[in-house]
């Protein structure tokens, strides 16, 4: 239920109503604006009902929500929001490039790795420390030790890092080494890394399933959002269809879909979307005239000795090239790289 209050509500009005709303245990929100306080209230429909906050003196209006994703829709909150990223932000006006190995095989690979990408403009560095993988057999990740050559990096270098998280148990670990906690495909609903999550302080990437609908990814967001972690990025990586000829399909159409749905900044995956290295920079340009605030790509210093996903990620030579491809793209939608 959102409540916009009359313009000149003071602060003490507005508590007042809050409190009413969270007396009858309701979940409350404040939202002060330039010319409105706008309020919200989450909880059972036959409460909020029953709150009658119409009543009010310096209630403007009442309305429902009809969005299932309450704290994630526009209708909460029309303004975009943006989530901080070591200097900067994702979201608004920049056009944010995450870029670095699929795994940390080692403390060279993944430095040089990284020097590559800083030098050519990424603005954080990506690497797996935890590898979920389809075959048992495939390379599973360094974990704890994956973790701290990606922290020590990540200082060295000065680029923020982001890693992905598979267990709730691993959450504390992952969060004292990493700027920016990643959800994999798989896990897009796994509800109590979810909840573990909300209780992060650390930006969150939530990465869409494979099967997975809009609607099922904002529902996940949710879950991160209603647990207390507002510092949520989506990330679409493509869907499963009939069609073989790529890894995924890309699904752009999501991009503008929830940006009309939800203020959450959106980010794409090209290099799990396609699955094909010269495939990542036309999906790239294409992601930034959809309205995406960012891409996330592979590249490794040597992807044909890659001890994953080789055959997706960019030479260094490569990602210096899609930097440059991305400009003009980037300044034709009003952003900046």
């Amino acid at each position: 239920m959102i409540i916009v209050l009359k313009r000149g509500a003071t602060q003490a009005e507005a508590d007042e109503i809050l409190a009413h709303i969270e007396e009858k245990g309701c979940k409350p929100l404040c939202m002060p604006g330039i010319e409105r306080t706008v309020l919200g209230a989450i909880g059972d429909e036959r409460v909020l009902g029953a709150l009658h906050l119409e009543g009010y003196p310096q209630v403007e209006s009442v309305k429902p929500i009809l969005a299932p994703y309450k704290m994630v829709s526009r209708e909460m909150h029309p303004h975009d929001t943006l989530i901080p990223l070591g200097n900067g932000s994702v979201g608004g006006g920049r056009f944010t490039v995450i870029a670095g190995p699929c795994a940390v095989e080692s403390l060279e690979q993944l430095e040089e790795t990284a020097r590559r990408v800083k030098e050519h403009g990424a603005h954080a560095l990506r690497g797996g420390a935890f590898k979920p993988r389809s075959s048992p057999y495939s390379f599973q990740g360094l974990g704890l030790e994956g973790l701290k050559i990606l922290a020590a990096v990540g200082r060295s270098t000065g680029l923020p890092t982001v890693t992905e998280v598979v267990e709730v148990a691993d959450v504390e670990a992952v969060a004292e080494h990493a700027d920016v906690l990643q959800v994999g495909a798989r896990n897009m609903q796994n509800f109590r890394l979810l909840k573990a999550l909300g209780d992060c302080k650390k930006p969150i990437i939530l990465k869409r399933g494979m099967a997975a609908t809009i609607e099922d990814l904002l529902m996940a967001a949710e879950y991160v959002v209603s647990t207390g972690n507002p510092h949520v990025i989506l990330c679409e990586r493509g869907i499963k269809t009939f069609e073989t000829a790529t890894r995924n399909t890309l699904d752009l159409n999501a991009i503008p879909f929830i940006k009309q749905r939800s203020h959450l900044p959106v980010i794409v995956d090209p290099s799990h979307g396609t699955g094909i290295r010269e495939l990542v920079a036309p999906m790239a340009r294409a992601a930034v005239a959809c309205g995406a605030d960012g891409v996330m790509v592979e590249v490794h210093r040597d992807p044909a000795h890659a001890l994953s996903d080789g055959q997706q990620s960019l030479y260094p030579d490569q990602f210096s090239a899609l930097m440059r491809a991305l400009q003009p793209f980037v300044e034709a939608a009003g952003k900046t790289l």
